[in-house]
Order: C-alpha cells, then sequence, then structure tokens
C-alpha cells in the first residue's frame, strides 16, 4: 500500500511517500514571501502553491523511488485551512488521482496533527490525551482510535500559537515572532511580569485574546512612561508571555488528564516545537506519572507526513473520497 499525500492547508507546500504505514519521503518547500507581510497572506500562499506543488510532489516521488504509477492511493488535506490554498493541494490531488485511476483519501489536517506520534516510535497506545496546539488551533482531544476521536476543549478566539505571534510582534520582534519569542525566553524571567491567563472555568476551553489585549495595553502604559521599556526588558518580556500561555495550556490539560483519567499524554502541532512548552510538560509528566509522546520537530510544523499517516489507517478503513471533493476551511475533528 502506497501513499503519496499532499499538505496545503497554509503556507507550506508538503508531498510525502509512505508505504505500508512506513515514511520514504517526506519533501515540504516553506514560502517566505510573507515575512514582509508580518503574517500570511492567503492570496500570495495560493499563488506560492501553484509554484510549488508539482516541483514538491517530484521530488518526493524521486526520493521515496517510487513512480507514479506505482502508487495505490492519492491523499491530500481537505481542511480545516485557507480555502485557496487548500484549493491547489486538493485539484492537484484530484487530478492525478484522475489520471493514475487511483483512489482519493481526504485527510483532516488536525487529525494529522495528531497521528504524527505514529510515524516514529515510540507511539501512544490507544486511548489517549493529546493537546493539540498550532497557529490556528488549540484542542484538548480524546484520542480512542486512528479514526474516533473527540475534541473536549478548545480556543473561543485566537490559538495559542497565534498569542505568540501577535504579542511577538507587539514587542517588535519579526515574523514569525513565535520561535523568536521562545528563543529570547530562555534567557528571561518568566516571573517578572504577570499577566492573566486563558484557562475558562468550568470546562477545558482557552481563550488568549485577552492576553494580547493586557500586553497591548501594558507596553502603551510603560512606553509611554519611559520609551525604551520594551528594549531594555525584551527577555523577560518574552519570558512572562510564554510563561502565561504554558500555564494556561497545562491548567486545562491537568484537569482534562484529572477528570478522563488518562496518563498518556500527546503533545501535537507546530507550538509543540516551543521548548518552554516541552520542558513545562515534561516537568508536568514526572510529577503526575504521565507518560508524554512529543513527535520529531519536523512533524510537528505542517508537513505531509502526517497527511499521509492519516490517509494510512483511512485507506485501511476503507473511508474514501470522491472527485466530488472540496476543501473545507472550518472543517471540524470527530
Amino acid at each position: 500500500m502506497t501513499i503519496l499525500a499532499l499538505e496545503s492547508s497554509c503556507d507550506d507546500t508538503g508531498a510525502a511517500v509512505m508505504r505500508d504505514g512506513a515514511l520514504l519521503s517526506n519533501v515540504v518547500a516553506t514560502q517566505h514571501v510573507h515575512e514582509q507581510y508580518g503574517g500570511v497572506v492567503p492570496e500570495l500562499a495560493s499563488r506560492a502553491h501553484q509554484q510549488h506543488v508539482l516541483p514538491v510532489v517530484t521530488a518526493a516521488l524521486r526520493q521515496a523511488g517510487v513512480g507514479k504509477h506505482e502508487l495505490d492511493a492519492v491523499a491530500v488535506t481537505q481542511g480545516p485551512g485557507l480555502l485557496g490554498s487548500l484549493l491547489v493541494g486538493g485539484m492537484f490531488a484530484k487530478s492525478l488521482a484522475l489520471a493514475l485511476d487511483k483512489p482519493l483519501l481526504a485527510v483532516n489536517h488536525m487529525r494529522a496533527h495528531i497521528l504524527a506520534h505514529f510515524i516514529e516510535e515510540p507511539r501512544p497506545a490507544f486511548p489517549f490525551l493529546c493537546l493539540t496546539v498550532s497557529g490556528g488551533h488549540t484542542q484538548l482531544v480524546v484520542v480512542r482510535s486512528a479514526l474516533a476521536m473527540e475534541v473536549i476543549g478548545q480556543t473561543i478566539d485566537d490559538a495559542a500559537g497565534e498569542a505568540f505571534d501577535k504579542t511577538a510582534k507587539l514587542l517588535g520582534l519579526p515574523y514569525p515572532g513565535g520561535p523568536r519569542l521562545d528563543k529570547l525566553a530562555q534567557t528571561g524571567n518568566p516571573r517578572r511580569f504577570a499577566f492573566p491567563e486563558g484557562a475558562l472555568p468550568g470546562g477545558y476551553d482557552f481563550s488568549f485574546s485577552g492576553l494580547k489585549t493586557a500586553v497591548l495595553y501594558f507596553l502603551k502604559k510603560e512606553t509611554a512612561a519611559y520609551p525604551p521599556f520594551i528594549e531594555e526588558n525584551l527577555a523577560d518580556l518574552c519570558a512572562s508571555i510564554q510563561h502565561t500561555i504554558v500555564s494556561t495550556l497545562l491548567r486545562q490539560l491537568r484537569r482534562a488528564a484529572a477528570a478522563t483519567g488518562l496518563t498518556q499524554v500527546a503533545l501535537a502541532g507546530g507550538v509543540a516545537a516551543n521548548s518552554g512548552l516541552r520542558a513545562a510538560l515534561q516537568a508536568e509528566a514526572q510529577e503526575r506519572g504521565w507518560q508524554v509522546f512529543i513527535p520529531a520537530f519536523p512533524f510537528c510544523t505542517d508537513n505531509a507526513a502526517m497527511i499521509a499517516m492519516s490517509a494510512h489507517f483511512q485507506y485501511l478503513a476503507g473511508d474514501f473520497a470522491s472527485q466530488l471533493l472540496s476543501p473545507d476551511p472550518r472543517l471540524k475533528l470527530k
């Protein structure tokens, strides 16, 4: 069973080849055009996908040593994501599947982030609890099987990754700000400045818009009184913001783990690469006896290997799509 998978939900164009659950290649083309705008511009993203998709697919097949006629299926991200970006990947995958007379597999991007844990050892056993944290989503998911997942908590506004990037922008850091904030935070005092946590009571949901607003008004006040405030306190500001976001995430994760009784805890999504979150989760695991699973860095950010992994399980279950497949920017995880 050889699957070619495509990922184009945002600004990374990815292609991967997987055979019987073993990854043969994983190629990603990153778009740098958005750096000058301080964020992803959807129209530019979709145009760049059009330029990148064929070279990326060609490279993935070449690296895997697989000819296109050897494929058993073509998989693609259906959503969630940017409509224009999803359209490019979807149309390419549908055309290729039709030309080769191969079945098509429609993959949920958020499910794929979770199933990235099964690309390499160690792999969690079902059921487990997963905290998925990315630029567009923050979710707590009970994972009962590869195809049966329940979202028990999610952000009601900004995602954690968005909170990192937006507060980094307020600090004057260039895009993408999240990784730069993380690096500066490593030399700062995380308790120097106090900001409000965004863990909502009475459930497992999150809210990060209040943090962004609090940071905005705090910086306005301090810089009005002393203009060099940000520059002279940058590391401490980064560390304090990161501490607040991580504390919010872990607070809800602790509550969900206690309520479900699950001790296998997984971390997924692009923000899983954040050093502060990884360290805090490992410390929490030691204290509470959790077994923690975090994918390798290349499988945390958007990539086609995770799409291939989800498609592998869907192929085994006979979960195929038709040529009527259309992208769904707000596709839900269920």
